[in-house]
């Protein structure tokens, strides 16, 4: 049966993921009031119809799927690798704490955690759904596998690998979006490239290399 729990939430993070939340909502509004400005400045400068061609094509260029990031990411702690292992397999993954961060109620079931999270003034609300998975490896590496789903939709994959180096327990994880996005997307990657290091750093962990790519597409 699916449970509703309060969880005990990193409150360092969830700060950091509340200060993201405050600056990526506004950013992210930004575009549509572009939008709208670009359409009545052509309004008043020609006339409705154009304005209204002008719009679409506004709407269509932010809206359309064409963007699709991956990357890797190396992590160092000072925690030992069955609590890292346990944090990253527990109600809150810490590559994930801009979802779990401002999420509204979480709801657990059969090893799926989902997060429920609002916007827009809480008009309107989405769940985030996170399967994890921990396949045996015969080399010993402790390894775990995100798959995030939002909306019903597959959002994004994460695959970590937990080591022991130099006293110091690592961890490298690449992530993969399952699904391009639309320029209207990017004020909120650059306000999460703005928080998403600190947000880990308030977890205990280290930023020691990271490597982000887009692949474009018209």
């Amino acid at each position: 049966m699916p449970s509703t729990k309060t969880v005990d939430r990193p409150q360092e993070a969830v700060t950091v993921a509340k200060r993201y939340l405050r600056r990526e909502r506004p950013l992210s509004a930004s575009v549509a009031v572009l939008v709208v400005a670009v359409f009545l400045g052509t309004f008043v400068a020609t006339s409705l119809v154009p304005a209204a061609v002008v719009g679409a094509l506004l709407v269509v260029l932010v809206r359309a799927p064409i963007i699709k990031p991956r990357g890797t990411v190396r992590l160092r702690t000072d925690d030992d690798t069955d609590s890292v292992v346990e944090s990253f397999t527990g109600v809150t993954p810490p590559v994930l704490v801009f979802q779990w961060g401002i999420a509204n109620g979480v709801v657990t079931e059969d090893g799926t955690v989902t997060y429920r999270l609002s916007y827009l003034f809480g008009l309107r609300s989405v769940e985030a759904t996170v399967d994890t998975r921990t396949p045996h490896m015969p080399d010993g590496d402790r390894r775990i596998g995100l798959e995030l789903t939002v909306g019903g939709r597959p959002w994004s994959t994460y695959l970590v690998t937990v080591d022991t180096r130099d006293g110091q327990t690592v961890v490298e994880y690449e992530y993969t979006a399952e699904r391009r996005f639309g320029l209207r997307r990017i004020p909120q990657r650059i306000v999460a490239k703005r928080y998403r290091d600190e947000a880990l750093e308030a977890q205990g962990y280290v930023v020691v290399e990271r490597s982000e790519r887009y692949s474009v597409v018209g």
